[in-house]
């Protein structure tokens, strides 16, 4: 049947009408700043940050309090679950009171039209309201009942700049809004009812009267029983709003802005470590330490359980400067890294000696700690000590672009320039580091020795972790641990004095100027970072991380769950002789040998040159040569180098040096009985001037394996003077290249080249 004219105009109108009305609704309704909300792993709110519009309006979730879903739908739309978004009963009813008292009294708006109305928060009149109405029942085809009660309990106003349940419960409650009593949830359904009109500040009595006329209604119709009836009606109303937890502020900036994030740490271990740095501070303040910060990672997870960017997030000191992510210098607590690659590489033993003798490389003259030269120490000792002299000497052996590249390559420093620009200060503290990532890099040696894969430690509880290539060996890090659990260091401070129940793997570090101070631990359940000084980058006098740093971190363990330590790695291991003496593979000629478990590797590596065979008279007093092998014996004796030994002996008494010639049976030999000790070869000296303004002098040092040997010293083959016990020379000396020539009593000679500039 043809249709009319008429009816195709009506049917054409009709789906224009329907398409408008299909469409009307826009895809957000809510286009919205959010606050930055962070919780812990267990959903405990640490802190917020207020959105970009000054609301404090939490990110919108899906799920509403049943609590407060009852008592919203009895006060404000008791049909909401029968209607389609328009109640035409209460429409009639409001405009009826409104007559009567001649003035606006109730609206009639249903909880689906107050959705609308909040999202276009437009001029309330006649018109919008029609409009509002149009657009709830398009609302109500789009999404649930429960969607729109998640959409008004998340916009609703309650006061102030409180906008959304789950912000007005912490605001005015101190809780989440799951943990909400009767009365307290009763409150806040009535809020948004007139939020300018009724709130803590303003009509507190009319408030508090429409609270119970709620709790009343409940109670009528079975929603609560007599008791919490009772208990409800006696609560007292709130007096004025919360301020939000401030618990791990820093880390609140490592999130998305306007974001609600679950974070991997732990209220209860966040607010204890808290608690640690907060006392320590109130200590260190008087010292003129202003700023402490410290990282606790969970080594079987790698994730972040405890994270303080800072103390004192409210002082002006620097305070909300967040050091777990800036940049410091690392002082000496990079040395245990440089001991695991040389470890690794075949390049080192653990009782290996290393020299402990003055050094100037370029005028690059580092320094112990303690300003003492022990000669020679063993590898092992030497980090434990965190001695620098013979990190130096082992990083010159290793090489820096080697060290360098592992660094980056395990993601310990990010290493910008070149490793020319560092040099040997590498070592030292000449290149920036990261609390954060340097306890993470500790943290990854520990998940070697538990066999898990090296990660990134995680601070969002969802986010998955991030792997890192390192080049950890299980060997090499047991070593690593072995050295560096437990240990005392007396030049620094009787460590005694800070017991630890657990057994830990610890380092420190201070940085050049008393700038920075460093603890990392490690057990095989946790990681600690602490560093302790002046964001300000400002040098503190009684600054060290052994005295600082070192006991807070002692403390946090303490506070730590205890365990077990580490199972020895030993799967691909061999026995090697070692010498006992110098800690290198045994030569032929070390007299006590020990058989200990090492790599492989080990095998690659040069024997014992400390140990050589002599040839003495038989009373043993003096050395001969061959020319005088008759009535001679031969003995395999321990020799350092002349300045290691002319220290070493020092601190140990029981070193024998070897005897003298006997007089007319002299042969020099290959072993050279003279050595500097400043300064080295084809050093560059600079000289400053004299108060007076005449020209410095330097002072030559030099080492003798014979105690009463007498050296004459020649200047570009010029003879000067002879020294005896002690070797030193102080001279004037032009600029430009100048030659050093000593000669003993023996006839043994030593040169070296310097050059003045």
């Amino acid at each position: 049947m043809k249709l009319s004219k008429k009816r195709l105009i009506i049917i054409a109108a009709t789906s224009v009408l329907l398409i408008i009305y299909w469409v009307s609704l826009p895809r957000t309704l809510f286009d919205v700043s959010y606050s930055t909300v962070v919780t812990d792993r267990n959903g405990e709110l640490l802190g917020a940050r207020i959105a970009d519009d000054e609301q404090w309006r939490f990110p919108a979730v899906d799920d509403v309090p049943e609590k407060f879903k009852v008592c919203l739908i009895e006060f404000e739309d008791r049909y909401f679950y029968n209607h389609w978004g328009i109640n035409f009963g209460s429409i009639v009813r409001a405009a009826i009171q409104n007559i009567k008292s001649k003035k606006i009294v109730s609206g009639g708006s249903t909880i689906t039209m107050q959705v609308i109305r909040l999202s276009r928060n437009n001029r309330r009149t006649i018109l919008e309201k029609c409009i509002e109405a149009i657009l709830a029942t398009r609302l109500e085809f789009r999404y649930s009942k429960e969607h729109i009660l998640a959409m008004y309990a998340n916009h609703a106003p309650f006061g102030g700049n409180v906008v959304g349940i789950e912000a007005a419960a912490w605001r005015y409650f101190g809780h989440s809004a799951d943990k909400l009593s009767w009365a307290e949830t009763a409150t806040l359904a009535v809020l948004p009812n007139a939020p300018s009109m009724l709130h803590l500040a303003k009509n507190r009595e009319q408030l508090l009267r429409k609270r119970n006329r709620l709790l009343q209604r409940l109670h009528e119709k079975k929603y609560i029983d007599e008791i919490t009836y009772s208990l409800a009606i006696s609560e007292d109303l709130p007096n004025k709003p919360l301020p939000l937890p401030q618990i791990a502020p820093h880390l609140l900036n490592l999130f998305s802005h306007g974001k609600q994030t679950a974070a991997t740490v732990e209220k209860s271990v966040q607010l204890g470590i808290e608690d640690i740095l907060e006392r320590w501070y109130g200590t260190l303040k008087q010292a003129g330490i202003q700023n402490l910060a410290a990282i606790v990672i969970d080594i079987k997870t790698n994730q972040v359980v405890a994270y303080c960017g800072n103390v004192g997030f409210n002082d002006d000191k620097g305070n909300q400067v967040d050091i777990i992510q800036s940049n410091r210098s690392t002082g000496s607590i990079l040395k245990p890294f440089l001991y695991c690659a040389m470890l690794q590489d075949g390049e080192l033993l653990p009782q290996m000696l290393l020299p402990d003798v003055p050094l100037n490389i370029n005028g690059f003259s580092p320094q112990n700690f303690n300003m003492h030269f022990e000669g020679a120490v063993p590898a092992d000792m030497a980090v434990a000590r965190s001695l620098n002299v013979p990190l130096v000497y082992m990083l010159k052996q290793y090489s820096v672009p080697k060290f360098h590249s592992f660094l980056k390559d395990n993601k310990i420093i990010q290493l910008p320039y070149s490793p020319s620009h560092y040099g040997l200060s590498l070592i030292l503290g000449g290149a920036e580091g990261k609390l954060g990532a340097i306890t993470n890099a500790y943290s990854n040696m520990g998940r070697t020795l538990l066999n898990l894969p090296s990660t990134q430690y995680q601070i969002s509880l969802y986010e998955p972790p991030t792997t890192i290539s390192t080049t950890f060996q299980d060997n090499a890090v047991w070593q690593v641990f072995e050295a560096i659990r437990n240990v005392n260091r007396p030049e620094d401070l009787d460590m005694r004095a800070f017991p630890s129940i657990q057994t830990v793997a610890w380092k420190t570090g201070t940085s050049y100027g008393f700038r920075d101070a460093w603890a990392v631990g490690v057990t095989p359940n946790y990681a600690v970072g602490v560093w302790a000084g002046c964001a300000s980058g400002a040098g503190t006098s009684n600054l060290t991380g052994a005295s600082t740093a070192g006991p807070v971190m002692f403390d946090i363990f303490n506070a730590l769950p205890s365990c077990e330590w580490f199972q020895p790695q030993i799967d691909i291991s061999v026995n090697i002789p070692v010498c006992h003496k110098s800690g290198y593979p045994a030569g032929r000629f070390c007299q006590e040998i020990d058989t200990l478990l090492y790599p492989p590797i080990v095998y690659k590596m040069s024997a014992c040159p400390f140990h050589i065979q002599v040839r003495l008279s038989t009373d043993e007093c003096f050395r001969v040569s061959e020319s005088c092998a008759e009535n001679s014996i031969t003995k395999n004796w321990f020799v350092l180098p002349p300045s290691w030994a002319w220290f070493y002996k020092q601190y140990h008494p029981s070193y024998v040096s070897l005897p003298p010639f006997k007089v007319g049976c002299g042969g020099g030999g290959d072993y050279q009985q003279m050595q500097f000790i400043y300064p080295q070869g084809n050093a560059h000296i600079h000289l400053p001037k004299q108060l007076d303004g005449t020209p410095g002098q330097i002072t030559f040092e030099l080492a003798h394996s014979r105690p009463n040997a007498t050296v004459f010293w020649h200047i570009d083959n010029v003879y000067i003077t002879s020294t005896s016990d002690f070797h030193k020379l102080s001279t004037h000396l032009e600029k430009g290249e100048h030659s050093i020539t000593t000669i003993d009593d023996e006839g043994q000679s030593l040169s070296c080249r310097v050059f003045v500039d």
